[in-house]
C-alpha cells in the first residue's frame, strides 16, 4: 500500500478525529508555532504586523516540509508578547516577560505531549526582551523534556545575512522590509498612501541599546517606525517570505540530523 503524501495543516481549522489521524500517520510529524505581538508599527502598518509576518513564515514553512516527507502542524498565532519598547503608543499590549515565557512554554509542552516529533517556534517581532524570552523558553523545554525545541533565530547572524540589507541593518521596524511583507500578505492592511509619505528614519538600534535606550521614543522614533517604508514593494515582499519559509524549515529539517 502506497503511503499517502506528507501535507500542511492549520491545527485550528481542524477536527479532534482529524488532528488523530495527523498524529498517527508514519511522516515524522512537526508543530510550527508561531508568535507574534501587539503593537504599534508606525502610522502605516496595523498593531498585529509581528503576528501577520509570523503566520506567513510559520504557513510557508509548512509547505517546504510537506513537500519533503514532514506532516506539518501550524498552531493558532500566540498575539501577545513582550513590547515595553512600544508601550507609549496607543492599542500597544505588553505582557511581562515571565507571562510571556510560561504562555510559550506551556503552548509548546501541549505540541510535544501530543505527539509530535518536533516542536518549532518562531516569530517576526524582534524586540530584545523577547527573543530573549523565546531563548529561555527553549532552554526550559529541553530541560523538562530532554527533546530540542527548535528557534529560527533571525537575530543570528548566519540567518540575518539571508534577509535584505535594511533587515541587516537593524533600522527596520516598520520600515521597508515588514511594509514590503505587508504588501505581498496583506495589502489591505497598509495605509500605502501614508507610507509613501514618511521620510526615510535611519536609527542605529544596536547603538542606541548600548547606550541605554529603552524604548522606541527614547531611540527618536517618535512615529513608531525607522527604515524606509516609502521604498518598500509587493515583489520585496514576495521574494523575501519563502527566504523565511525556507530559514524555519532548514532549521527544523537540520534538527533531525
Amino acid at each position: 500500500m502506497n503511503t499517502p503524501k506528507a501535507k500542511a495543516h492549520k491545527l485550528a481549522e481542524r477536527t479532534y478525529p482529524e488532528v488523530e489521524a495527523i498524529l498517527a500517520l508514519t511522516h515524522k510529524k512537526v508543530a510550527l508555532i508561531p508568535v507574534g505581538s501587539t503593537e504599534a508599527h508606525g502610522p502605516h502598518l496595523p498593531l498585529q504586523t509581528d503576528s501577520v509576518i509570523s503566520e506567513a513564515m510559520a504557513n510557508g514553512a509548512a509547505n517546504v516540509l510537506a513537500k519533503i516527507g514532514y506532516e506539518t502542524v501550524v498552531f493558532p498565532t500566540l498575539h501577545y508578547a513582550v513590547t515595553d519598547w512600544a508601550g507609549s503608543f496607543a492599542g500597544s499590549v505588553s505582557i511581562s516577560a515571565e507571562t510571556s515565557t510560561a504562555l510559550m512554554l506551556e503552548t509548546c509542552l501541549a505540541a510535544h505531549n501530543m505527539g509530535f516529533d518536533r516542536v518549532a517556534i518562531l516569530s517576526g517581532h524582534l524586540e530584545p526582551g523577547h527573543v530573549q524570552t523565546m531563548r529561555e523558553v527553549v532552554r526550559r523545554f529541553h530541560e523538562k523534556t530532554g527533546s530540542l525545541l527548535v528557534f529560527p533565530d533571525k537575530t543570528r547572524r548566519k540567518n540575518a545575512e539571508r534577509l535584505t540589507p535594511e533587515f541587516r541593518s537593524g533600522s527596520c521596524h516598520a520600515g521597508q522590509y515588514e511594509t514590503s511583507l505587508l504588501l505581498a500578505t496583506r495589502p489591505d492592511l497598509v495605509h500605502t498612501d501614508i507610507a509613501l509619505s514618511l521620510p526615510e528614519h535611519v536609527v542605529p538600534m544596536h547603538l542606541k541599546i548600548r547606550d541605554g535606550a529603552q524604548n522606541f521614543v527614547e531611540c527618536g522614533m517618535d512615529r513608531a517606525y525607522c527604515g524606509n517604508p516609502a521604498a518598500a514593494t509587493v515583489r520585496e515582499g514576495e521574494q523575501t517570505i519563502p527566504i523565511l519559509a525556507q530559514l524555519v524549515a532548514d532549521a527544523v529539517a537540520d534538527s533531525f540530523g
